[in-house]
């Protein structure tokens, strides 16, 4: 087979984009880049510009720097900006999050059968600005929460925010941590979609109850028997 010698330059162009990118968003400098590379500035600079493709070596080191996955240079879409994906609308979010925030002091403060006056003598905070707290109409100040989540037995937790744009982040980033910390033989199971079914079985197995999981139990037990 005989391969157009214009597909590699193009492919080296493209590479150079990519590389080019991935630098800028970072906010890295071609000096810090092409140390990391164990390659001088100029060729760095060689590569961002399709001059010359770079050898696998130098492109694992790069993406390894960056902390890009390799994967992103098979591909053709360069980086969305820092912030991209997460830009909010902050007054909006911070109004519903207080809205949120002032429900769920209701909530927790009828669980403890306490009444306004009462959660006010308990905190030292006044009546009137736990009901501005509750009806979401002033954003409450953290060391007040936290003095309203000691007395009602609660957790800070329990008023983070957990289905939000920001709270859906966050609980990606805490399963990202989770993941880290499993021994490499599992990332390296979980990670590959074969073995999906198993995952999704474990999960159903997961949600069932002691007795109809002791019940499956004993019917394998009796078909192995």
């Amino acid at each position: 087979m005989t391969v157009n010698p214009i597909i590699k330059i193009i492919r080296a162009k493209k590479l150079g984009v990519l590389i080019r990118d991935a630098r800028l968003k970072s906010g890295k400098s071609l000096e810090d880049c092409s140390q990391a590379m164990g390659i001088s500035v100029d060729e760095l600079n060689a590569l961002e510009y399709g001059d010359r493709p770079p050898t696998l070596p130098e492109l694992e080191l790069f993406a390894y720097y960056l902390e890009i996955p390799l994967e992103h240079f098979w591909g053709s879409e360069t980086l969305k900006k820092d912030g991209d994906e997460r830009s909010v609308n902050p007054v909006e979010i911070s109004q519903t999050r207080q809205n949120r925030i002032g429900e769920l002091i209701t909530q927790a403060r009828d669980t403890a059968k306490l009444t306004v006056d009462e959660l006010s003598h308990e905190t030292g905070i006044s009546p009137d600005n736990l009901q501005a707290y509750e009806k979401g109409e002033v954003a409450i100040p953290l060391p007040d929460l936290e003095i309203i989540t000691q007395v009602l037995n609660n957790s800070m937790i329990y008023f983070e925010d957990q289905h939000g744009q920001v709270g859906s982040w966050f609980a990606e980033q805490k399963y990202t941590r989770e993941f880290q910390k499993l021994p490499a033989e599992l990332q390296e199971f979980v990670s590959k979609p074969i073995n999906r079914p198993y995952l999704e079985l474990a999960v159903r197995l997961s949600e069932l109850k002691v007795e109809k999981l002791r019940a499956l139990g004993e019917g394998l037990l009796e078909i192995t028997l």
